[in-house]
């Protein structure tokens, strides 16, 4: 008998990195988790048959903390050693920390079963790793990752960088999504739709849509709706907005914003790999430029955090913008585990 050799694909590769980086971020979110004060016994179970459903899951959870076990120190010094870092400490990052005995109760038993007892109760960086997912996404996707889906024969949604969405449904049929959080790009070709209008939840807002492109962005309880082609109404309880090609609106929990034009080099350019920015405050830039790269950028020079960065940057070659960042607003870069980088 004889065995064929079987050589993996580009494809193949592609979706082991994939795999590796969603069981990468599932392992900080747990650690997250059980430092947030809200462990449940239900979340110790969660936790032992999520490390017993592979052997990568518990060495994922053991990296995850051997590298905070490292970051830990180097932040701590930097608090001791650096007063602005730690009045950014205070101001943005402080949290309750969890009980001991209630974290024990909850996690010490999952804990032993992926080898690490006695998980350390920890203040993280903020960011550093993702919120805890919203369990009830049906696509999600991690940190630089964009996903393509065919939601039905009509509606083509891609999902951008650390993007959850849920499908709507009704007796059977997909007729809309809820944006749990992220970015999405809409496309419903003409005359596909029979007359139905498709809908996309965003916080407190919704936008229709029986034909055309459109984005939806949904970060820092801030919604963005960017028409690029055809029409999208948008429905919020402070009142309606219509957009046409090139056109976009902004709402919160309260208001909604008046119809503003998009630029053309902004249009669409996660989509085509860039990130553009048009004198946008250089703390915003480093948050967005987050949402790509893995690790953490944080900015600990309060001088430089509101000066304008307009520009276009790669978002394969992140690493190089850093540089040219750091360059043009003379910071100092220490870099630590994990994908850390401390700008000062």
């Amino acid at each position: 008998m004889t065995h064929d050799t079987m050589t993996p694909s580009v494809d193949d590769d592609d979706d082991l990195a994939i795999g590796a980086e969603r069981t990468r971020q599932e392992a900080w979110e747990w650690l997250r988790l059980f430092h947030s004060g809200a462990v449940k016994p239900q979340d110790a179970d969660r936790f032992r048959r999520w490390v017993a459903s592979s052997p990568s899951h518990a060495a994922a959870f053991g990296e995850a903390r051997a590298q905070w076990g490292v970051i830990g120190p180097a932040a701590a010094g930097l608090l001791r050693a650096n007063a602005q870092a730690a009045a950014f400490h205070a101001r943005h990052l402080s949290r309750p920390m969890l009980p001991r005995r209630a974290f024990l109760s909850a996690a010490a038993g999952a804990a032993a079963m992926a080898g690490v007892a006695g998980v350390a109760v920890f203040h993280p960086p903020a960011g550093l790793w993702p919120a805890p997912a919203e369990w009830g996404a049906d696509y999600r996707t991690a940190t630089g990752e964009q996903l393509v889906v065919d939601l039905t024969e009509r509606v083509h949604v891609t999902l951008n960088t650390q993007t959850r969405i849920r499908r709507q449904t009704v007796g059977g049929q997909t007729t809309g999504i809820d944006l749990l959080a992220g970015e999405a790009a809409f496309d419903l070709p003409a005359g596909a739709g029979g007359g139905r209008p498709f809908g996309v939840v965003a916080g407190v807002g919704r936008s229709l849509v029986e034909s055309g492109r459109f984005e939806v962005r949904y970060l820092n309880a801030r919604v963005c709706v960017t028409c690029i082609e055809g029409a999208v109404r948008v429905e919020h309880a402070a009142g309606t907005r219509e957009l046409r090609a090139r056109q976009q609106t902004v709402y919160d929990g309260s208001s909604v914003s008046s119809v503003a034009l998009v630029g053309a080099a902004n249009l669409s350019a996660w989509r085509k790999g860039e990130l553009v920015f048009t004198q946008t405050r250089l703390s915003d830039v480093l948050d967005e430029i987050n949402r790509y790269r893995p690790g953490r950028v944080m900015l600990m020079n309060a001088a430089a955090r509101n000066r304008p960065v307009t520009g276009s940057f790669y978002i394969a070659s992140l690493d190089l913008a850093l540089a040219q960042l750091q360059h043009a607003f003379v910071l100092n870069a220490r870099l630590l585990p994990g994908g850390v980088v401390l700008l000062s």
